[in-house]
């Protein structure tokens, strides 16, 4: 099945949205609150999902890398099945 590319600008754009929303949110409860905002998993929690499957132990970059590409990549693969379903219906 081939993606369209509309479908594809619009994945691409969710995620975009998703990955703003973090970083906003992770700014927000750096710079702001100064950590412990109670919020602050709601507003990543695709990028938490990606975390938790790696340890702990690992420097912040590394882990700040994982989970805002988490907080792109999760969304717009929701997004691309999404439309690829939907595309699959008609």
């Amino acid at each position: 099945m081939k993606i369209s590319d509309k479908g594809l600008r619009l994945s691409a754009i969710a995620g975009l949205i998703f990955l703003a929303i973090g970083l906003l949110a992770f700014v927000y409860n750096w710079k702001v609150v100064g950590g412990g905002w109670p919020y602050f998993s709601t507003f990543l929690f695709p990028g938490n999902l990606v975390l938790a499957l790696f340890s702990e132990e690992i420097d912040f970059w590394p882990k700040f890398a994982l989970q805002m590409s988490g907080q792109f990549l999760l969304p717009f693969l929701a997004m691309m099945g999404i439309i690829s379903f939907k595309d699959w219906l008609k």
